[in-house]
């Protein structure tokens, strides 16, 4: 679904990575840890067409990401769910329009209201639906970027960071929600620096370990 060969990547000439390959097949689960700096977010961005790669070639779904005009990445983007570290959200919107907001913008208003109580339900907000994003804790908001990320049902699921802002308890709930999305046959990229948090998964699922370090991307461990 979505491929990156021998890519490179960089900003004001200097080069994050280069020769970088990547694949996510359905159903795929994979880390990616690596120090700050490394060009974890910018791995992530290439993969759902934010940035462009300044060498090799980033196939989403078949199609060469360099090729995609504006409509195209706009097409590209409703099989791709991203959260975000720092997940904005509009705030004189309360927070079932927030989630709902990917299906409004796509004219899709009808499926948003027929989905959006059992998306709700699955994430824990329902008693929050009517509030505003100004009054949901770290973890609420995480979690309502999760549901806006899947509210289109996506193929692929990429999370920056997802867990970073939020407690231990939080953190493992969000991951079983991602794990659920992964049994669902949904590709899963996680990006975290959170090692301890990757051990706590091997029994849950298995998963692949990528290291981004030194402009190289390695398999950090086998298969958990």
């Amino acid at each position: 679904m979505i491929e990156l060969e021998n890519v490179s990547c960089g900003f004001g000439g200097t080069p994050l990575f280069s020769g970088l390959s990547l694949s996510l097949t359905p159903g795929s689960f994979h880390f990616l840890t690596g120090p700050s700096g490394a060009g974890k977010t910018t791995l992530l961005r290439l993969c759902y067409a934010d940035l462009r790669a300044d060498q090799g070639q980033v196939r989403l779904f078949d199609q060469d990401a360099s090729s995609l005009g504006r409509d195209g990445v706009a097409m590209i983007r409703r099989r791709i769910g991203v959260v975000h570290q720092n997940c904005a959200f509009l705030d004189h919107l309360t927070i079932a329009e927030n989630i709902a907001l990917p299906l409004t913008v796509a004219d899709r208003a009808a499926e948003a209201a027929g989905n959006l109580p059992e998306l709700l339900a699955w994430v824990g907000l329902t008693a929050q639906a009517g509030q505003f994003p100004p009054e949901l804790s770290g973890g609420e908001r995480q979690r309502a970027a999760l549901a806006r990320a899947v509210i289109m049902s996506p193929d692929v699921i990429i999370a920056d960071e997802p867990t970073g802002n939020v407690d231990w308890e939080m953190s493992q709930r969000l991951l079983t929600l991602l794990v659920e999305l992964n049994r669902m046959g949904k590709a899963v990229l996680i990006a975290t620096h959170d090692l301890t948090m990757i051990r706590t998964m091997k029994a849950e699922l298995s998963a692949r370990v990528l290291r981004l370090k030194d402009g190289e991307l390695v398999q950090a461990g086998a298969e958990l």
